[in-house]
């Protein structure tokens, strides 16, 4: 696993780190997936929810946790969760601490299921994300059905903001729906310092991206503090 930082550039803090999965030679999180078949998910799933709290504890990581997870590799919420929980305990995690991911929604066509999921998580106390929102599948009638508890700005509508009105539109547009709809936001992939203080000036100041920290397998990379200014 590596970890990535998110920050709040206005609190000037770190306040979650993503686990990522990696290959044992440093593979990539796509190179891994692609090796993983449909009746192996559950299992690499459960794997990887495993090793990430783990390795939260043993860094002593004091932020929240965030993991991403494939919907289809869930079949039963509460059934599906007992390792995480069970993981949690042994380590001494608090689940509070916890966030869940939501990935690879193009290929969930069960909405109902995955509805499920996110209400089940919301009673066990964890919290969940929409990743890669505003690119593919990952778009707006997705939240006629779904209610997460934050939604992650997909790089597409960030790359080069502070140079373009149109993805600035679309940017107030998302924190105006956030807003109404009680969602919080995180913008993905920032880059550079303009972008970070394009977004904060439209009213986005959770942020993640190289231009904060690159992950880091087994370490927990911190944020050199004029990367805030």
């Amino acid at each position: 696993m590596a970890f990535q930082p998110i920050v709040d550039v206005e609190k000037r803090r770190i306040i979650y780190y993503e686990a990522l999965v990696r290959g044992i030679s440093g593979e990539s999180a796509f190179s891994i997936l692609e090796q993983v078949t449909d009746e192996l998910m559950y299992r690499f799933d459960q794997a990887c929810r495993v090793k990430a709290i783990e390795l939260a504890s043993e860094l002593g990581m004091q932020e929240r946790l965030s993991i991403n997870f494939l919907p289809n590799a869930v079949y039963e919420p509460e059934a599906c969760i007992q390792a995480t929980l069970e993981t949690s305990e042994r380590v001494g995690w608090p689940i509070e601490r916890l966030n869940f991911e939501i990935t690879e929604t193009e290929r969930v066509v069960d909405r109902a299921h995955m509805r499920s999921i996110i209400e089940s998580y919301r009673r066990m106390g964890f919290t969940t994300s929409l990743d890669d929102f505003g690119n593919g599948y990952a778009n707006l009638d997705l939240l006629t059905d779904l209610r997460p508890d934050t939604l992650k700005i997909d790089r597409e509508l960030v790359m080069g903001c502070d140079s373009s009105q149109r993805r600035q539109a679309i940017l107030k547009s998302l924190v105006s729906l956030a807003d109404t709809l009680d969602v919080h936001l995180v913008a993905e992939g920032i880059e550079t310092r303009e972008e970070s203080r394009c977004l904060l000036a439209l009213g986005i100041p959770v942020q993640q991206g190289y231009y904060f920290a690159r992950p880091q397998i087994e370490q927990l990379p911190r944020v050199d503090d004029e990367k805030y200014d």
